[in-house]
């Protein structure tokens, strides 16, 4: 590109947009700035979940980077119910666009007619839910990790090991991508989906720790437990470090969870974790506000996501984020993205350490 002549590059612009410096025809009053649109972000996670951190900071970095501001909603103790009232009570005159996870696809639907049919607001999904549920709610895409996909390769590398049984702790129940993962893990070990054992969990870390002993103590002879996530990733994690160690003792479990924190980092790093399933949150996070503000940005282009898609992967900030992260940047699979699978093992987690529970 040549190089300018201008002093300002701003003096340039007019000229190079084919306008004329007509300072006299100008008004007397300077025009303000167009407002920044405001985007809502709707998670179905409550306050205690800490695995959100991550969507969240990227939250924070996409606004800066895409000229967006974006509130984060969610139901405080994670009911899908206080969810869709908080979607029913969005309003147009405050939101430009919303983003929301589909945690319940079906609970949530009279919620997302009301934001799509009526507000006539913009939908991304994210995280939660498929891309077909993602269509039916009116959404223009989903990102977000396929569950039973992830579950089922997480399996697959599980058999691989001899691993023939396990249960799975699910910490999050009511929603139907937790189930979604236990039977993919069956699968991939050449179990019948109908044989998919959960244990459910609640309640704060002690809680869940001695459910998960009761559990072991009856079910010595279960191979594997899989862990949903950190929240119930960590008190496993407590669990297997305290058992005894001996000809006498239990067997420890083959042990595989969902996600990424620190202290499942330092799991793989000594043997208790074998590998961790990875749906890089920050990529949901980050991708959904860049496309959300991206597609106002251009005015809601009739073509649909075509050119709003290939305007943010072209953005040098977006990938210097990624790189900086240690995040794959997976290509838009026709309609949606896919953020996951991928797997953290003891070969590769040191390039995600240092970020584990905050942007990785």
């Amino acid at each position: 590109m040549a190089s300018m002549s201008c002093v300002a590059r701003r003096a340039c612009l007019p000229v190079l947009l084919g306008w004329s410096l007509l300072p006299l025809a100008l008004p007397a009053t300077a025009v303000s700035p167009p407002a920044r649109p405001r985007i809502a972000f709707v998670s179905h996670a409550p306050d205690s979940d800490t695995w959100w951190t991550t969507i969240r900071n990227a939250i924070q970095q996409a606004s800066e980077d895409f000229g967006v501001d974006v509130d984060y909603l969610n139901p405080h103790d994670g009911s899908i119910q206080e969810m869709g009232r908080i979607l029913n009570g969005l309003s147009t005159q405050r939101y430009a666009g919303v983003i929301t996870t589909l945690a319940d696809a079906r609970g949530l639907a009279p919620a997302l007619h009301q934001v799509v049919g009526i507000g006539h607001m913009p939908l991304i999904t994210v995280n939660s839910g498929t891309g077909e549920q993602s269509k039916q709610a009116g959404a223009m895409l989903h990102i977000g990790q396929p569950e039973f996909q992830a579950g089922l390769e997480a399996g697959q590398r599980a058999a691989k090991e001899g691993v023939r049984s396990f249960v799975c702790l699910n910490h999050y129940a009511s929603s139907a991508a937790s189930h979604e993962r236990c039977q993919g893990f069956a699968q991939g070990l050449g179990l019948p989906v109908s044989a998919t054992a959960e244990l459910e969990l609640s309640g704060n870390a002690a809680e869940m720790q001695q459910r998960i002993v009761q559990y072991q103590v009856a079910n010595p002879q279960v191979q594997a437990w899989l862990a949903l996530g950190p929240t119930s990733a960590h008190p496993a994690i407590a669990v297997i470090r305290a058992m005894k160690s001996g000809a006498n003792a239990p067997r420890r479990p083959y042990f595989v969870s969902f996600d990424v924190s620190q202290e499942i980092v330092g799991g793989i790093k000594d043997g208790v974790v074998a590998f961790a399933i990875d749906q890089q949150p920050y990529a949901q996070g980050y991708l959904s506000v860049a496309l959300m503000g991206e597609y106002l940005r251009q005015g809601a282009p009739a073509s649909g996501l075509g050119l709003v898609k290939y305007t943010v992967y072209a953005q040098p900030r977006l990938h210097a984020r990624m790189s900086k992260y240690g995040i794959e940047l997976k290509p838009s699979n026709g309609r949606d993205i896919n953020s996951g699978p991928g797997f953290v093992t003891r070969a590769n987690v040191e390039k995600v350490e240092r970020f584990s529970g905050q942007y990785r």
